[in-house]
């Protein structure tokens, strides 16, 4: 068999153990570089290594860390009670709060899933207490995070980016990150309109009633979700009693001011986005040190033992020549942007069961061969891939629909709001690549 084949299949395999084990897919994407890079490729075990991508972790260590201090020295609690309060008691905008909430979490450096699971519980409650639709503001949530989620200092804004510039394509940051955030507010507009938001208009509460969390389907005051395949297997966050700490402190000042340097150090003066992060979050350290404990062990650290067995992996199928061999089957149809959608479909399919972390080193290398053709854009075909296999999240198999389901209002039962979700999400992944495809990719064919 030949060694693109091997890979292939060995992929095929990775994705399908990870689903239905709860087995951290970067540590089976370790195995399958092992074994496919020695025994098919005839590599040794440093080349093998050298696969991995240390800017990346680099990267991913410092954004996490950097919001484990926020999350621990209450900032991020900050920002989700002040967005709240500001909407000055109409009920009407509690989803659209949650919603940029969720895409500031995500857009500063917060796992998808962990800003999931901050705000979900709130957000579910408020649909609970104030009989907003559960279903629209579950995926309000989930379409925030992923709307701040290409962020240059998020966590899928630098994967992508950097698996760009390692394939020597030309990289947008801010391209990227309008266009998730553009989709993914469009599709929030739509639900909006669907799902009863107009009906919201003519209801009011106190601004001043503290923000809590509503029981809800969760148990013991926790909110728990299990995502077998992805990064983050298991999401666990407790809740906290309301009307803790009214005021701002000065760390929590200090720390916002944190992110905007790290931010203005990455995209102005072109820095490193892990080292500018790490050291903010060492100087934060040093300033405030009782307010940090234990944040270290809050790093992604699943998630970095994901991303660097699959770009691992991710380089063993380069070495076996997978991108050419699939990207040339998919410019071989005849006309690229066909291709394109083939693409788009195929990571909305997977990432609806699979991990969007996992999937994005794999499957942006395979459209290469589409961009070398030269009549579609590289930009526009990378964030159309991105898009596509992240709006999927809405998925009750995904991390994020599955924390939504886990914190169910008791206004709606289990079964109902699980196929509610499940409706919903099989409409993205059959609508939501096309659409994405014809809205980026079309308008740069041929250009």
């Amino acid at each position: 068999m030949s060694p693109e084949w091997v890979s292939i299949l060995a992929l095929v395999a990775l994705f399908a153990i990870g689903t239905v084990l709860p087995i951290n897919m970067g540590a089976l994407a370790f195995v399958a570089a092992w074994l496919v890079g020695m025994y098919s490729l005839g590599l040794d075990e440093k080349e093998i290594i050298g696969g991995i991508s240390g800017d990346l972790i680099l990267t991913l260590v410092g954004v996490t860390y950097l919001f484990a201090i926020a999350r621990n020295n209450g900032t991020v609690d900050l920002i989700v009670r002040k967005a709240v309060q500001a909407v000055g008691g109409r009920v009407v905008l509690i989803p659209w709060v949650m919603f940029a909430v969720t895409g500031v979490l995500t857009a500063i450096g917060a796992a998808s899933p962990a800003a999931c699971a901050i705000v979900g519980p709130i957000a579910l409650g408020f649909a609970g207490r104030y009989k907003i639709n559960p279903l629209l503001m579950g995926m309000f949530v989930v379409h925030g995070a992923q709307a701040g989620g290409f962020s240059p200092i998020s966590i899928y804004g630098t994967i992508t980016n950097s698996v760009m510039r390692d394939k020597d394509l030309p990289v947008s940051e801010v391209g990227l990150f309008l266009t998730s955030l553009l989709v993914n507010l469009a599709i929030a507009v739509v639900l909006f309109l669907v799902l009863g938001g107009r009906q919201l208009a003519s209801r009011r509460i106190d601004a001043d009633e503290p923000v809590e969390e509503e029981p809800s389907g969760g148990v013991g005051g926790t909110s728990t979700a299990t995502r077998t395949g992805s990064g983050t297997a298991t999401v666990t966050v407790t809740k906290t009693e309301p009307g803790t700490a009214t005021g701002v402190r000065t760390d929590q000042v200090v720390t916002l001011v944190a992110f905007l340097a790290v931010a203005l150090v990455a995209l102005v003066f072109d820095r490193n986005i892990g080292f500018a992060a790490i050291t903010a979050a060492v100087v934060l350290t040093a300033l405030f040190p009782k307010q940090q404990k234990g944040a270290v062990s809050q790093i992604a650290w699943a998630t970095v033992l994901l991303v660097a067995g699959v770009s691992t992996f991710a380089t063993i199928l380069e070495t076996a020549g997978v991108s050419e061999f699939v990207g040339g089957w998919a410019a071989g149809l005849g006309a690229a942007a066909l291709g394109a959608l083939i693409l788009c479909y195929l990571g909305g399919v997977v990432s609806a069961f699979a991990s969007s972390t996992a999937l994005l080193p794999i499957i942006i290398p395979i459209a290469i061969p589409l961009v070398t053709q030269g009549n579609i854009s590289a930009v526009g075909l990378v964030a159309a891939l991105a898009v596509s296999s992240t709006i999927v999240d809405v998925s009750p198999f995904s991390t994020n629909g599955a924390l939504m389901l886990a914190n169910r209002p008791d206004t709606i039962s289990e079964e109902k709001f699980y196929r509610q979700i499940l409706g919903y999400s099989a409409i993205v992944v059959a609508v939501g690549p096309l659409l994405v495809w014809a809205a980026v990719v079309l308008p740069g064919w041929g250009a």
